[in-house]
């Protein structure tokens, strides 16, 4: 057991590594990401459950150290499939004018850092800003009502300006599902669903999400 966490700590510690280097690509990634999860066109179905909003919970024996107790916000799910960021993951702390520098953009009146996030395996070179509702641009894609994202390199201009979300977190790549794929992971028991809370997007320790999500879940049961 001590080998195989070990190994799995040292891999997870790798991709992290990929991911940071990843973020020299920004330049293509902070328009509109590739990946646009909006809503369901009007003769759609319902989103599929679990619901955009909605947290994943990686369960203790999920063998893909990728998502090594990690807690996923669903922002889209469908027949389709489904589109989530890992909010537990931070790679590092990064300044403002740096990550937009990157993208070629003119820093000039930001300030601040912002710690970037390892979203999920897929696209690491794609950007994207999870954020309060409050703020809102025309790229923003509403979640849940309570929390929201956007793929813009201006809303990082806007918190380093103090016109941002109120709270955020920056994350690159993303985790994704085809047409029924998460359906079976559920039903192998590989995550826990809970409802979403702001306070474990957004507010608490990093390190005590995974802990506060299952904890979460023993209450809702």
């Amino acid at each position: 057991m001590r080998r195989a966490a070990l190994a799995a700590s040292c891999l997870l510690a790798a991709m992290r590594r990929a991911a940071l280097a990843a973020s020299c690509l920004l330049a293509a990634v902070l328009g509109l990401a590739a990946v646009e999860p909006g809503a369901p066109a009007p003769n759609e179905p319902p989103p599929a459950d679990p619901a955009p909003g909605e947290l994943l919970i990686a369960t203790a024996q999920l063998s893909d150290p990728r998502f090594y107790h990690a807690v996923v916000l669903i922002v889209r799910h469908d027949r389709d499939g489904a589109f989530g960021i890992i909010i537990n993951h931070p790679l590092a702390e990064e300044t403002l004018a740096k990550l937009l520098a990157a993208t070629g953009e003119d820093a000039a009146g930001t300030d601040g850092s912002i710690t970037v996030y390892q979203g999920g395996p897929v696209q690491p070179e794609l950007g994207f800003l999870v954020h309060s509702a409050e703020y809102h641009r025309t790229e923003t894609i509403g979640i849940d009502g309570k929390v929201a994202m956007t793929a813009s390199k201006e809303a990082l201009k806007d918190i380093g300006r103090h016109q941002g979300p109120a709270k955020f977190l920056f994350a690159l790549g993303y985790a994704g599902w085809g047409a029924g794929q998460l359906e079976g992971e559920l039903e192998r028991k590989d995550w826990f669903t809970v409802t979403e809370d702001p306070a474990l997007v957004f507010d608490e320790d990093r390190d005590k999400v995974w802990d506060k999500a299952l904890a979460r879940r023993g209450q809702e049961l």
